[in-house]
């Protein structure tokens, strides 16, 4: 309310006699005149009225916001309103709003310590600034609680070597990289980043740094999301440089990239949310795994594509695309991904031992829904027998025609066996996707080098041997139904558990999806279930697949 002036006065007295002259009127009411001017002359219209003081309502609205938080925690779930009060109460500028505005109602300002510069002689202090001055930065944090900074010694001096997205430190913007600490409340620093962690990680309350400014500009860094194929915990690492700033992640996370300039260690954060913290860069990792001698798992072709009989005549190795050799030699650490809306696969790849139950499911599968699932017909270079037509059971051609496809690169694999050749070409996978049908493929591991494309769309789907016993006991009662008609040996179910085992390690980060095979009707189940997700939830896919 603006305060009484002299001059409102003269003009009110000028209001008044105005009012006087107006009491013929005849435009005017009477009452209304008279209630006017007893108004105009009360001694309250002549009082000098003072701007009103603004005073705090409470002083722990901090407490009170938690509060909130932990009663509206039970029904966010249920409550959209509820969850967006959640994420609004949690934002950290708002978290930072209560707390400015606590200290202000408590009136509790802390004087910052006193630089030595305080004590210097005020004519220098009148000098101009030269462009190198230190500048002093101020900050409030609670005991233990992590800035998201780390520093590296450049020249005898403690230097920020970087700044961890979303971190306190980021979120203020007064510290740069390549900014030099020279003091910490007054108190010089050293030259040990461990001693100034420490001492930054106890600090509480107002914290203030003296630093000399690099004055870089900085850039915004180019930011990725990636599908982990390694487990990390950073407190078991002791290359990283901050143990506390390390972010942890298991074998199929997605992560979301924001720094990737230092060459060994990246800021990431899990795409659920939360800090970011440090990882190991893909050439770090690299440079660490390269000294880990490499498991040969799948080297030989005789446990992946013997037959299960072992007979010598079964002899069948698979040479899809020649790539044996690079398998055993790749680094499974990071893979660039994208999100992208539900659409359907082109191709159901189904991978697993011999033995497992894959052609079950692929036909069980065929025979539940013809109309959206269809499947290649295997080629061969053997004579067709009596009652077989070309194009039903097998496609037949001359081995001299196989092996000129074979050479051109026509066949996504092939083999050989008791001196016939077999395999799926290419093109017939093409044939079923140009009929708008999935096309289910039960093929070697290696083959995904060539199926993993935008070209296919693959979805990779892991069949996995249960314990033994219970492969036993699936075996016999296969039997008993008349579903198989073979009696695995006990050296042919370890074989099978010990292969699908090395199948796991050696092609697991392929793999869309994981099914234990302990019951043949539930591991459908599960997989049909899938599929149809796929049509209905957002997916994260390879990012060359997009762009």
């Amino acid at each position: 309310m603006p305060v009484a002036t002299s001059s409102s006065d003269s003009t009110m007295h000028q209001a008044l006699d105005t009012l006087s002259d107006s009491t013929s009127s005849t435009t005017a009411n009477d009452l209304d005149l008279i209630f006017l001017k007893g108004i105009m002359e009360s001694p309250v219209a002549h009082e000098q009225f003072e701007e009103p003081k603004l005073e705090a309502v409470r002083e722990n609205n901090v407490e009170l916001v938690q509060d909130i938080l932990k009663e509206l925690s039970p029904i966010a779930h249920s409550s959209q309103a509820a969850d967006e009060l959640v994420r609004i109460l949690k934002e950290p500028h708002f978290q930072s709003l209560l707390e400015t505005h606590d200290s202000v109602a408590s009136k509790n300002y802390e004087t910052p310590p006193p630089s030595p510069c305080s004590f210097m002689d005020a004519a220098l202090n009148n000098q101009p600034v030269p462009p190198d001055a230190v500048r002093m930065v101020g900050i409030r944090k609670v005991s233990g609680e992590h800035l998201g900074v780390t520093f590296r010694v450049e020249n005898g001096e403690l230097v920020i070597a970087r700044i961890l997205h979303g971190g306190m430190i980021d979120q203020q913007g007064l510290l740069h990289v390549g900014d030099i600490i020279k003091e910490v409340n007054g108190k010089e620093v050293g030259n040990d980043p461990k001693v100034l962690q420490e001492m930054l990680k106890e600090a509480s309350g107002s914290v203030v740094l003296k630093i000399l400014p690099s004055y870089q500009e900085p850039h915004t860094a180019r930011q990725a999301f990636v599908k982990c194929h390694f487990d990390y915990d950073p407190s078991h690492d002791n290359l990283i440089p901050c143990k506390e700033a390390g972010l942890s992640f298991n074998s199929g996370d997605i992560l979301q990239i924001f720094n990737q300039e230092d060459l060994n260690w990246w800021q990431a954060c899990h795409i659920e949310g939360g800090s970011a913290g440090l990882i190991p860069s893909q050439l770090l990792e690299e440079k660490r795994k390269a000294f880990v001698k490499r498991d040969l798992e799948l080297a030989t072709a005789g446990p992946l594509c013997a037959g299960m009989g072992g007979k010598k005549k079964k002899r069948m190795m698979y040479l899809t695309t020649k790539n044996a050799e690079f398998d055993r030699h790749e680094l499974k650490i990071y893979e660039e991904v994208a999100k992208v809306p539900p659409f359907r696969r082109k191709t159901l790849v189904l991978i697993g031992a011999q033995g497992v139950g894959r052609r079950s499911l692929k036909n069980k599968l065929m025979v539940s829904d013809s109309q959206r699932y269809g499947t290649t017909i295997p080629f061969t270079s053997r004579k067709p027998k009596v009652d077989e037509r070309d194009g039903q059971m097998y496609s037949f051609m001359t081995r001299s025609e196989m092996e000129c496809d074979i050479k051109n690169g026509r066949f996504l694999e092939h083999g050989e066996y008791d001196g016939n050749f077999y395999g799926t070409k290419i093109s017939s996978i093409h044939e079923v996707m140009d009929t708008g049908k999935i096309c289910i493929l039960d093929v070697n591991p290696q083959a995904l080098k060539v199926l993993r494309t935008s070209e296919f769309l693959p979805y990779v789907v892991f069949i996995e041997a249960p314990d033994y016993e219970v492969l036993k006991a699936m075996n016999r009662s296969a039997i008993e139904l008349g579903v198989v008609t073979k009696q695995m040996t006990d050296s042919e179910l370890k074989r099978t558990v010990d292969e699908s085992e090395r199948i796991k390690r050696a092609y697991g980060h392929y793999f869309d999806l994981c099914i234990i095979n302990d019951g043949h009707e539930a591991a459908f189940r599960t997989l049909r279930s899938a599929l149809e997700k796929l049509t209905t939830e957002q997916q994260w896919v390879p990012v060359n697949w997009v762009f």
